[in-house]
């Protein structure tokens, strides 16, 4: 139906026609897919919820004397320093150090829910970040220690790299136990006491392209407020996962390698977070623009929560694998409350429903305004990857 370049032709002329995945939705239960096709160039879905595993790479320039950096610490939080001699990677969920020390105005709680996400937040918003750093001497970089503080107009490349985001599909979690357990998911009361999942559903990215047949390598998304683009297939990418007829699939499946220039992000859409007894991430929002180029993306946005299901997975058995109770449709879930072994159990999301609406909602603006182009992949994301778990049995140490 369509090319890239004549989508992009539209958005230069500010005469494309963008629509939200929400508002697409709407659309075709009033006019069908082949009618609503024919309308449109551009889809836009958002999400905004926890990505754990993301980080920045930052390089902060060389002193004088030069130092070969082996030991970092920034507000207290390590950043792994084990390649160039000013690079740094801090990734979100790296807890703070007791020991390395904050600063002033920082005390212990503080201390211990904040984590690399709440460091990345704070630069991205602008503010002043302790930062410390132990040296290795060689002939070429002979100063052993160095402290400063730091912003991210005063070093040179900040920005995110994350490994896995936006999965495709997820979890729900809930203990089935007789104590509180602390998760990923956040708190799990004993007893079926709550049910916590983390996608959005039929508005999350990933959901509307099930197969992966419009994103891919060299997508252009919206990252954490700013232009970002798919970099690689996500780490657990796993896009033979079962699915339905509707090739939406029943637990989690593919994931994305992310990258965007921190400098340019909004405060707005990157957030440190805490989960108790569990550790420090990263909220972030992610927005992806699906291009009408055949009849068939139109068709996979039209999906409803009621036509996507995810699995109840029961965290009180320490497990890699771990029971659950069957499948439930993210129509429900969004009810407040789903039935397991008939027991009424609440339910609250993990993401933001609000938030991903305006993340979809900003990035159609940008779009709009002509402000925002798409960009052809130049490669797919691999729709063959299998999961490789390490079943092996570790050796065992014996001390006498």
């Amino acid at each position: 139906m369509r090319s890239i370049a004549e989508i992009n032709d539209k958005i230069q002329r500010r005469q494309a026609v963008v629509l939200t995945v929400e508002e697409l939705k709407a659309q075709v239960q009033e006019q069908g897919v082949t009618a609503v096709a024919k309308q449109v160039d551009v889809i836009t879905t958002g999400t905004f919820e926890p990505m754990e595993s993301s980080g920045a790479v930052l390089n902060i320039g060389h002193t004088d004397p030069p130092i070969k950096i082996r030991q970092c610490w920034l507000d207290g939080v390590l950043a792994y320093s084990g390649f160039g001699a000013v690079d740094l990677y801090l990734g979100a969920t790296q807890v703070a150090d007791y020991a390395a020390g904050l600063g002033d105005g920082m005390d212990s709680e503080e201390l211990r829910e904040r984590g690399g996400g709440h460091v990345i937040a704070d630069l991205i918003a602008g503010k002043a970040v302790q930062l410390r750093a132990i040296g290795q001497v060689t002939d070429c970089y002979s100063r052993s220690s160095f402290e400063t503080t730091i912003t991210k107009d005063s070093i040179n490349q900040f920005y995110l790299f994350n490994p896995r985001n936006i999965y495709q599909n997820f979890i729900v979690g809930v203990n089935g136990g007789d104590r509180p357990l602390f998760t990923y998911l956040g708190p799990l009361q004993p007893h079926l006491g709550n049910a916590v999942y983390s996608n959005p559903g039929a508005i999350s990215p990933l959901m509307n392209d099930p197969n992966l047949q419009v994103v891919g390598i060299g997508s252009r998304i919206f990252l954490g407020g700013g232009i970002g683009y798919v970099a690689w297939e996500g780490t657990q990418h796993f896009p033979l996962q079962k699915r339905l007829p509707n090739q939406t699939p029943i637990g989690p499946a593919a994931t994305l390698a992310l990258i965007g220039d921190a400098k340019q992000m909004d405060a707005r859409w990157v957030r440190g977070c805490y989960f108790r007894s569990y550790g420090p991430s990263l909220m972030l929002g992610v927005g992806v623009p699906l291009p009408v180029l055949t009849e068939e993306v139109v068709a996979h946005c039209a999906v409803q929560d009621q036509e996507v299901v995810v699995p109840i997975v029961d965290f009180s058995i320490p497990r890699r694998v771990r029971p659950t109770f069957g499948l439930v449709s993210y129509a429900q879930l969004k009810s407040g409350r789903i039935t397991i072994e008939g027991k009424s159990v609440r339910t609250a999301p993990l993401a933001s429903i609000a938030l991903s609406r305006q993340v979809a909602q900003e990035l159609k603006q940008w779009i709009a305004a002509g402000e925002f182009l798409l960009t052809e992949p130049v490669a797919p994301i691999p729709d063959d990857r299998t999961f490789i778990a390490q079943d092996r049995r570790g050796t065992q140490i014996m001390l006498e």
